[in-house]
């Protein structure tokens, strides 16, 4: 071994120190993060899109820096500065007690390697560790013997079983898993190729967008039983997005539109369940909504789109207008200005919050006395904060802006407070149109406008599977399954609520097979 000298010697010790202060500081900063993603998950106010962009860019540091952490040899974490403090791994939680277990036995020799007498069992040790099954291919062959009678020569032979897709080579596994990849997971169907060639297993693109039109158009009578049941309540949020589709022969994309339609009332307490309807239009013009809405009747909680208008005009269609929308305005100038008078507005409307989380949940009679009690005061005063700030304010800033944004739809901002049954804002929408948004950084646009239909179709139904509690991919495969011979005045049946006990028991059967 080679002799080092005292300089490399001393030069060594000084990056290794610097390298011990720099993992202190990483440290220290992940409990940092670590406390404030909590206080922010803690956080029942405010609108939800900016709490998790903020929540999801700080997990993505603190993920960064636990990997480099944990990357570190062996020797180097132990020989940290006496002065850092422990690092501490979370509690390792139990395994799901549901998952399959697979027992591999490592028996020692039967007798002493010491004294050659023969050993006597006093115990074990068991660990368990996770692991993963790649998913399989497989062939299900479907064996059809025919018989004949010896005396009449009549043949028999069992019908043959019904396939989701005619002459199609597809299970209703595999299409509910293709189905769920690309719009639950946003894998477009080209990776999804790729994929299954890594499995041995040659699917074109062409081949998996065959079968997802194919399932969509069996998928497509749910939609009218999924349609009249949201359609039948007597609240609704709605939202809606812009979706790239391609122009045929223009070689170029134009902006067609989703709209999310979303029944869901259990903040108030109601066991009916939760439901999303997405429509699909080729632009945004106001006579989309009204066509989707021709047949509602009741409270409509979105945002101040002008297309709405029509609809309160005929008086069947209650506005009521979302606090996150107002809350944005004043949260956008505070990031770019820090101006304390946003950041008061921010805390006025924090507050509003505040009194909707101590009372969701309960019914809405409830709701209203404690909306009554506690929100009623603060939106009065906070009106009248608005008035002042936006008297003294040149009516051309960005602050008067926000608040002119607010005073312009009091009268619908504050409906909540006076109807038990409706929510402060409109997140239960914006939520349903998230999903669309992160799918659609990964397959860019739609190829027409049937596309785009087979698209709204796929994002409700998955949609409303999740809803409910339910995996979206064995509530298709279930669908799948059976829709082809269900009787079409009895197709709402296979709605996801009134599936989930089969569901739940079929899961149940195949763990106790396994």
């Amino acid at each position: 071994m080679a002799a080092i000298s005292v300089e490399d010697y001393e030069a060594l010790k000084d990056r290794l120190a610097q390298r011990e202060r720099e993992l202190l500081l990483e440290r220290l900063l992940v409990e940092k993060l670590k406390l404030e993603i909590a206080r922010l998950r803690r956080d029942k106010f405010g609108a939800s899109s900016e709490r998790l962009e903020h929540i999801e860019q700080l997990e993505l540091l603190v993920e960064d820096l636990e990997t480099r952490c944990s990357a570190l040899p062996d020797g180097e974490a132990q020989n940290r500065a006496p002065s850092a403090p422990a690092h501490h791994p979370p509690a390792r939680k139990s395994l799901p007690p549901h998952l399959p277990r697979e027992t591999v036995r490592h028996e020692p020799a039967c007798s002493c390697s010491e004294c050659g007498v023969e050993l006597r069992y006093v115990g074990e040790d068991v660990a368990e560790v996770l692991e993963l099954v790649p998913q399989r291919f497989k062939v299900v062959r479907h064996v059809r013997p025919k018989y004949s009678c010896p005396r009449c020569q009549t043949l028999v032979q069992m019908p043959a079983p019904s396939r989701p897709i005619a002459r199609g080579l597809a299970g209703v596994n595999l299409l509910a898993h293709v189905l769920v990849s690309k719009f639950a997971d946003h894998l477009p169907l080209y990776r999804q190729s790729e994929i299954y060639a890594r499995e041995g297993v040659e699917l074109e693109r062409s081949t998996l967008a065959d079968w997802v039109g194919s399932s969509s158009r069996l998928l497509e009578p749910l939609m009218d039983a999924l349609q009249q049941y949201v359609l039948s309540a007597e609240k609704l949020h709605a939202d809606d997005t812009p979706v790239a589709v391609l122009a045929p022969g223009k070689g170029r994309t134009k902006t067609g539109r989703l709209w999310a339609y979303v029944r869901d009332e259990r903040p108030m307490g109601s066991q009916a369940p939760p439901a999303v309807w997405f429509q699909y239009s080729p632009d945004r013009k106001g006579e989309r909504p009204q066509g989707h809405l021709k047949r509602f009747n009741g409270v409509l909680q979105a945002d101040g789109y002008a297309g709405f208008e029509a609809l309160y005009e005929q008086g069947r269609v209650v506005e009521a207008a979302c606090w996150a929308h107002a809350r944005r305005k004043f949260f956008d100038l505070h990031q770019a200005t820090n101006s304390p008078q946003a950041h008061e507005a921010l805390r006025r409307i924090g507050e509003l919050y505040e009194v909707e989380r101590h009372i969701r949940g309960r019914p809405p009679e409830e709701r209203w006395r404690v909306r009554q009690e506690h929100a009623v005061p603060k939106l009065q005063a906070l009106r009248g904060w608005l008035d002042g700030v936006l008297a003294g304010t040149s009516s051309k800033s960005e602050l008067a802006r926000a608040i002119r944004y607010s005073l312009g739809r009091w009268p619908a901002l504050v409906r909540y407070a006076q109807d038990g049954r409706v929510e402060i804002d409109n997140n239960a929408a914006e939520r349903e149109i998230r999903a669309v948004a992160l799918g659609r950084k990964n397959w860019l646009f739609a190829g027409s406008d049937a596309g785009g239909e087979r698209a709204a179709t796929l994002y409700s139904l998955i949609g409303t599977a999740k809803l409910n509690g339910l995996d979206p991919q064995a509530y298709l495969a279930h669908v799948l399954e059976h829709i082809g011979e269900h009787r079409v005045d009895r197709v709402a049946e296979l709605l996801p609520w009134n599936v989930a006990s089969l569901l739940d028991r079929g899961a149940v059967e195949e763990l106790q097979a396994a």
